[in-house]
């Protein structure tokens, strides 16, 4: 039984391949078109699904998209009734959009399949192509992959159809929907519409948000219940809409919301200052306060023992993290591409679940993610070939020196790209195209933020672990395979502030050494942390342990393999521009390595200069 799962035409589309139940292969579109949240049908997606597998479009069972545009349609319908004449404009402009693309999507997806595989593959899209909602596939993305027999399933977003946030209660191969909330009652809208406020772009820069509120203080919490969200005991909430005008298509906030803050939306890229640290605590709170009683509620009403969680909130590593210290459940699990990417998955997986009725067999206390590593991989042959086109200058090494020689060159502070086998599914690298450092120096957050990755100063790293020295490290004893989790670090290991140091505000913070892994450790002695298994990802286990050797550190800096605005990289193209491009200092590409200063002056200049110019 082959079934392909796409979503499309939001933002972060993506594909992924279900055979018999199995999750055989899953990426997102944005990492072949090097455009980050890329919305376009997944062509490349799809194509490296199949190919991945030598599977033939005619061998495929089903087909099956992650959300319904009718009852989208509906919504955009509704909602400019509901507030007309206010968003006409908007309204009358994207509805030629919707006739000719978005609601007839049956037709948009088989047109688009037909022009990928050719009119001559007579592939049956009226019995073949499947349509699930969006809330479901989120759901299902959490629930059937997670190693649970029954769990309260929680999903939060910005909106799928109708529904921004559902509980439902997984038991074997079924899903039961017990609650929803409705748009534009939003969570996730409401921390998108500070996401707007505070001048990061909407659907990708809630991540900032999040990183910046450790260094505000929640002091608009008051403002923000008494006049923008009503939250109930229960964790239900209502907004009130006066204050945004998201439902008309216009912008996320209005003057109305201006006025309750005194302040107009912060200019992009123009300097952020104690008020937008302080409304991103605020609205971190906020969003905690909402989660945790939702949580309480669900774990009282339902009596499961176990949660699984997606959909965008699912992201905010904070919040999850406050989930399990408060140990609401027994055992909490996360989707690790929770967003609208993990929807392909969870469209498949309801298919073959919930439609077709199969089994569902839960085979170990892991989850079926496989690490999450689930995307492209290239041979050393392959690699090679690549690196000589690019005219680089590298060397071929063995496992151990590889491992040998990257650990050490770590341990004497250099800055080092990382990419290994498969690729990651989701928004994390997780050891696979990865930018690894040493999480002892002092220095390496503002180095890797600035000469690096080229972004905001303030912006943590994570630490990557080896899962059996998370205790010695954190005050945590979860695993956590996807860096969705933040603890705080241990307080033997944390460094206490001085009383001047305690009456520093906001960015002043920064370069306070707040514990011996201060490259890893926030400002509020916090670290999303991952940890490291055998099982799923050996070479970059066997990486660590060897610093460790080195060290005593078994820890690493771990983020992203990309720079700020553009995709994680995938290729060995990627990797090498991204390199080239950027003050690392060393890359290690499947057993090959690659240091700069040896690098041909000419590529030098051509990469560099194009990162400038990009």
């Amino acid at each position: 039984m082959i079934i392909l799962g796409i979503s499309a035409f939001y933002h972060d589309s993506a594909a992924c391949l279900i055979i018999n139940g199995d999750i055989a292969a899953a990426q997102q579109e944005e990492r072949s078109t090097r455009k980050k949240h890329d919305s376009n049908f997944p062509i490349n997606s799809i194509n490296f699904c199949l190919n991945s597998k030598n599977i033939n479009p005619l061998e495929i069972d089903y087909i099956v998209f992650y959300d319904k545009p009718f009852l989208k349609f509906e919504r955009l319908l509704e909602t400019y009734l509901a507030f007309a004449p206010k968003g006409f404009t908007s309204f009358f402009t994207s509805l030629p959009v919707w006739i000719k693309d978005k609601l007839f999507q049956k037709k948009t997806i088989t047109n688009e399949f037909k022009k990928l595989w050719g009119k001559e593959i007579k592939f049956d899209f009226k019995k073949k192509l499947l349509f699930s909602e969006h809330h479901l596939s989120h759901a299902a993305s959490a629930f059937y992959p997670s190693p649970f027999e029954n769990a309260a399933i929680l999903t939060m977003d910005g909106v799928g159809e109708w529904t921004t946030t559902s509980l439902a209660i997984g038991e074997g191969n079924k899903i039961n929907v017990i609650k929803e909330i409705h748009f534009p009652h939003s969570l996730g809208l409401l921390y998108s519409a500070i996401t707007y406020f505070t001048g990061f772009k909407v659907n990708s820069g809630e991540y900032k948000v999040m990183g910046l509120a450790p260094y505000g203080e929640p002091i608009y919490v008051d403002i923000i219940k008494k006049n923008l969200i009503d939250i109930k005991q229960d964790g239900s909430f209502h907004l009130d809409m006066t204050y945004f005008d998201y439902c008309t298509g216009l912008k996320m906030t209005n003057e109305k919301f201006n006025q309750l803050f005194n302040k107009q939306p912060r200019k992009p890229e123009s300097k952020v200052t104690q008020f937008e640290m302080d409304l991103a605590a605020s609205i971190q709170s906020i969003t905690e306060e909402v989660v945790i009683k939702m949580c309480r509620n669900i774990a009282k009403t339902t009596k499961e023992e176990n949660l699984c969680l997606a959909g965008g909130v699912a992201l905010n590593c904070v919040a999850n993290g406050k989930i399990v210290k408060e140990k609401i459940f027994k055992n909490v699990w996360v989707q690790p591409a929770a967003g609208d990417a993990g929807g392909a998955l969870g469209a498949a997986l309801s298919a073959y679940y919930l439609i077709l009725n199969n089994e569902r067999k839960i085979i170990s206390d892991k989850d079926s993610m496989k690490g999450s590593y689930l995307g492209p991989e290239f041979s050393s042959e392959n690699i090679e070939e690549e690196l000589n086109n690019l005219d680089a200058v590298y060397t071929k090494l063995s496992h151990n020196e590889l491992i040998n020689q990257t650990a050490k060159a770590l341990s004497e502070g250099k800055a080092i790209g990382w990419h290994q086998g498969k690729m990651e599914f989701g928004p994390r690298a997780l050891g696979s195209r990865s930018i690894l450092a040493d999480p002892r120096s002092p220095d390496v957050q503002k180095l890797l933020n600035l000469k690096v990755k080229y972004r905001e100063s303030f912006r943590p790293f994570a630490p990557s672990i080896l899962a059996e020295d998370l205790r010695d490290w954190f005050d945590f004893d979860n695993a956590s395979p996807y860096m969705l989790m933040v603890a705080n670090v241990n307080s033997k290991i944390q460094i206490q502030m001085n009383d001047e140091e305690k009456n520093l505000f906001g960015i002043e913070k920064l370069n306070i050494p707040r514990s011996k892994i201060p490259a890893v450790t926030h400002v509020d002695y916090s670290a999303r942390v991952q940890t490291v298994h055998k099982e799923t990802n050996m070479k970059y286990y066997e990486l660590i342990e060897k610093f460790k050797e080195i060290t005593g550190c078994p820890v690493l800096v771990n983020t992203s393999f990309n720079i700020r605005g553009e995709p994680i990289v995938c290729s060995p193209k990627d990797s090498f521009k991204c390199f080239m491009g950027t003050e690392l200092d060393i890359l290690a590409i499947g057993n090959f390595l690659l240091f700069k200063d040896k690098q041909k002056e000419y590529l030098k200049v051509e990469y560099k200069n194009k990162y400038e110019l990009d």
